[in-house]
């Protein structure tokens, strides 16, 4: 049996691992177009490689997929974070669960993972070809002949072929599956930062409010974590939260749209006007500036203190009701234009692909053209930041590897 691994990536790899441990006598090969191989492993987390996410259960794994969770739902009780996490554990790649539940390798150094990918492709005598890209994918009764790009190559015949080319941020990159009649969602970018050229709050660049809830004015879209201030704008988990729940929106807008940062992290404003009132209690003759409510960096409260027009050097005492009622506005509900994005080239994520219509999630194998199987972000699935994009690479790339 042959099997050709159209990609270089993650799930390519860990495809092409599982086809060769289920059935070692197949012939494998792996093409990858560039001459690089599992580029986006090495600079994903920093350099670190953000393996998966350490959450305890399939609901709350499932729920961070702003795209596909239903279907991975299911395919996660075949293949999950945890069968991760023993997967390349037992394979020689120990691994760490961060406290916000993000799993790194315990070197925090992602060569860590492609030397274990390497390893075990060689071990199982897994062929690679780079500077190998494929153009075109065609039946040939029941095995699929791969035309490759530049018109040397010969075109060749496989037995079953796993398609594992990641995300394509344009369509024309997936006109070539479209062509064997499969449905492709439009991409567009998820995981962005914002951009905010008009706001004077990147003046505070790199400070980190490390409990936020932000959401976007007229819609229901929220979400909660980190935020960091930029020299551009607002990136952090909470911010890529958003722009990933909001991709497609965001994109049909334009990318311009007001953001609401809720800096205390608390919904509800009475409580935040209570936690205020006390303050004015304790700290009656403090200067405003000396006694920072919710534990905020300093320049930004002054920022915000300035943005209000309340002096820093008033005390509390002097700040009567209107001046609480602003400082309750300001932390609950503080408004900023974002006009624009930033993506992370390396790392860029995108929704939008092969849509799960054209997919049967118990094999990952195509509805519309027997033999052959998706895999990865190459699919109309994206997650969260935190190790999610990950996790989908490997339970696809696995239950693609079964080659039901």
């Amino acid at each position: 049996m042959e099997i050709a691994i159209v990609g270089g990536g993650a799930s390519g790899f860990f495809a092409a691992i599982t086809v060769k441990e289920n059935y070692p006598d197949a012939r494998v090969v792996i093409f990858e177009k560039s001459k690089k191989l599992l580029a986006k492993v090495k600079v994903s987390g920093g350099g670190r490689c953000n393996v998966t996410n350490g959450c305890p259960s399939i609901k709350e794994l499932s729920q961070a997929y702003p795209r596909g969770g239903k279907a991975l739902k299911k395919a996660f009780r075949i293949f999950n974070n945890h069968h991760a996490i023993q997967w390349f554990e037992s394979r020689g790649v120990p691994l760490i669960i961060q406290a916000d539940n993000c799993v790194f390798p315990v070197s925090q150094d992602s060569q860590s993972i492609i030397d274990c990918f390497l390893a075990h492709t060689k071990r199982l005598k897994v062929k690679i070809e780079v500077g190998r890209g494929v153009k075109a994918i065609r039946r040939v009764a029941d095995r699929l002949k791969l035309d490759f790009t530049g018109g040397e190559a010969p075109s060749r015949i496989f037995d079953k072929v796993i398609v594992a080319t990641g995300g394509s941020p344009q369509r024309k990159g997936l006109v070539w599956l479209e062509k064997l009649g499969h449905k492709i969602e439009d991409p567009v970018p998820s995981l962005f930062t914002f951009s905010m050229p008009t706001e004077s709050i990147t003046r505070l660049k790199g400070i980190v409010v490390e409990k936020t809830l932000v959401s976007i004015q007229g819609t229901k879209i929220k979400a909660q974590g980190p935020l960091l201030i930029t020299h551009w704008g607002m990136s952090g988990p909470a911010i890529l939260k958003l722009s990933s729940f909001g991709a497609r929106l965001w994109s049909e807008r334009g990318y311009g749209f007001k953001i609401q940062v809720n800096w205390a992290n608390e919904q509800n404003n009475d409580t935040v006007l209570d936690t205020l009132r006390s303050l004015v209690k304790d700290h009656a003759q403090k200067k405003l500036a000396n006694i920072r409510p919710y534990y905020l960096p300093e320049r930004l409260w002054r920022y915000l203190l300035q943005k209000n027009d309340l002096p820093a050097e008033k005390k509390w005492a002097e700040l009567g009701r209107k001046g609480l009622n602003k400082l309750v506005r300001v932390l609950t509900n503080d408004v900023y234009a974002v006009q624009g994005k930033t993506s992370f080239r390396e790392e860029f994520v995108t929704c939008g692909g092969v849509s799960l219509e054209s997919v049967d999630f118990n094999t990952m194998q195509s509805k519309v053209c027997k033999n052959l199987y998706f895999t990865g972000e190459l699919l109309d699935i994206d997650g969260i930041t935190g190790g999610y994009n990950f996790q989908a690479a490997w339970t696809t790339g696995f239950i693609a590897g079964r080659l039901n």
